[in-house]
């Protein structure tokens, strides 16, 4: 394994490339004049004024592919995505709503189990929505609100130079049939603590312990960085062999895989021990794999080699960032 290997990988991943598609989206739909939003594009969730709480909006649609190939996961991820998204920016999520297009009524049947029993593990209710029960495809989509305190809410674009990367990881999982990148760690364990390693965050937030966070998504660990660094206008060195990974599993399969429970975070030197310790409690591995620099490069390191992943001088992922404005 090559470090040049691991970054054609990562770059040439679809759960990376395809994000670059929301930078025309936002670009049209903008929200920098409407004064009540405090964070939009770039972040795992929209903050809206709401007296001395923001409410936190975010919506995520499921993969055709993976409505088509595995619908009760489809439902399951759905609204896991969602939960992530809120507690990524240390919040408490409140509800959600769905949209459901139904082509054959077999794969629907699948893809409302796999919500129903998500919904029931992350004590998070589904309270409407809309159904085409008449289309030629199927699909998922859920759009989910929570809250979080002002004085506690965590950005994705306030990563500082001098801060520790720290990423934390649910090592206790297994990638089903058939979904070569999706480490699934919630299906099969009790909802008291899936539910306990999601509210991790909301600690994180009351400690005012990270600068910044992102929950590990589709472009995997390093790719969700990377999105982090570009919203900050930072950049930063990751040593590879400093990564939480189980035994057993192909280092660049982890790299590129979303994980069920997975956070990154840039954080002050002197608070990343109480991250990993606090996540520890409910099961989760913790490490500083580098550090945050002004460099606009995110840069990997290992067996004593660096090269460059992501240089947001010349490229982007999203491109979203809005200190660029």
């Amino acid at each position: 394994m090559t470090l040049e290997a691991i970054i054609e990988s990562i770059r040439t991943y679809p759960g990376v490339t395809r994000k670059k598609a929301v930078y025309e989206i936002v670009g049209t739909l903008t929200a920098k004049e409407f004064p009540h939003i405090a964070a939009s594009e770039g972040e795992d969730a929209a903050a809206v004024e709401y007296g001395d709480n923001y409410i936190l909006f975010a919506a995520d649609g499921i993969m055709e592919s993976l409505v088509d190939s595995e619908p009760y996961y489809a439902g399951d991820f759905a609204v896991l995505v969602n939960v992530n998204d809120i507690a990524a920016m240390g919040g408490k999520p409140l509800a959600m709503v769905d949209v459901i297009s139904i082509s054959k009524s077999k794969v629907c049947v699948q893809i409302l189990r796999g919500m129903a029993d998500a919904v029931k593990k992350f004590n998070v209710p589904i309270v409407g929505g809309h159904t085409h029960p008449d289309c030629r495809y199927n699909a998922i989509d859920i759009s989910i609100i929570g809250t979080v305190p002002k004085n506690d809410i965590i950005l994705s674009c306030k990563a500082k130079a001098g801060d520790d990367i720290v990423f934390v990881m649910d090592l206790d999982g297994s990638f089903p049939e058939g979904l070569r990148y999706a480490w699934d760690t919630t299906t099969k364990k009790d909802g008291a603590l899936v539910r306990a390693q999601m509210e991790m965050m909301t600690v994180i937030a009351s400690e005012h312990l990270a600068s910044s966070a992102k929950d590990m998504s589709n472009p995997g660990c390093l790719g969700t960085l990377g999105m982090m660094l570009e919203s900050s206008m930072k950049g930063g060195t990751v040593d590879i062999g400093k990564i939480p990974i189980p035994k057993g599993v192909d280092l660049i399969r982890w790299l590129l895989s979303y994980q069920g429970c997975g956070f990154v975070f840039s954080c002050p030197p002197e608070n990343s021990s109480r991250i990993i310790e606090l996540f520890e409690t409910v099961g989760c591995s913790g490490a500083v794999v580098g550090k945050i620099d002004d460099t606009m490069a995110l840069k990997l390191t290992m067996d004593g080699k660096t090269e460059v992943l992501f240089d947001f001088e010349k490229e982007i992922i999203t491109g979203c960032s809005p200190r660029r404005k």
